[in-house]
């Protein structure tokens, strides 16, 4: 009979952790969204790492609220969550599958990893009909992360997820 290793306790934690949902966008969890950055044993603690995705997040509260009850579920007593600026948060820390997650709920995912979108004028491609004839609406949407737009083609809005 061969035994699997049990997964180690930093394993554990790293489950855990990478499974919390982001408040704001539920679809995602906060590893796919390259919040979630390390997980740690220090000093006899589980130490979680977490970056947000601007400066002033109001969501990072919530986000340490959710790390420290899943940990808590998952048998891990002693924790800390460290917030850390620096390196500031990248839309090129999403996933491949975060990218396609926004985009199957409406949410047109920002430019290709390591572009320019900042200072780029290329249309924002509609996520219901994949049209490049699109317009924005409004720099800041039901987030500072997003912006408005509407498509002119199929004439549905939809939210973009903006590029930093």
């Amino acid at each position: 009979m061969v035994s699997t290793p049990q997964p180690t306790l930093r394993d554990r934690a790293w489950s855990a952790a990478a499974a919390v949902p982001d408040p704001e966008l539920p679809m995602l969890t906060i590893a796919e969204l390259g919040i979630l950055r390390g997980v740690e044993l220090v000093d006899r603690f589980v130490e979680v790492t977490i970056t947000p995705t601007y400066s002033g997040c109001p969501a990072m509260a919530a986000i340490a609220l959710d790390i420290e009850r899943a940990l808590h579920e998952a048998g891990i007593e002693n924790t800390r969550i460290r917030l850390v600026l620096a390196p500031a948060w990248t839309t090129d820390w999403l996933t491949d599958e975060a990218r396609a997650k926004l985009a199957r709920n409406g949410i047109a995912p920002p430019g290709a990893r390591g572009s320019n979108c900042l200072f780029d004028n290329t249309p924002v491609p509609c996520p219901r009909c994949e049209s490049n004839a699109t317009e924005r609406i409004a720099e800041f949407g039901a987030t500072a992360c997003k912006s408005i737009w509407r498509c002119t083609a199929c004439r549905e809005p939809f939210d973009h997820f903006k590029c930093h």
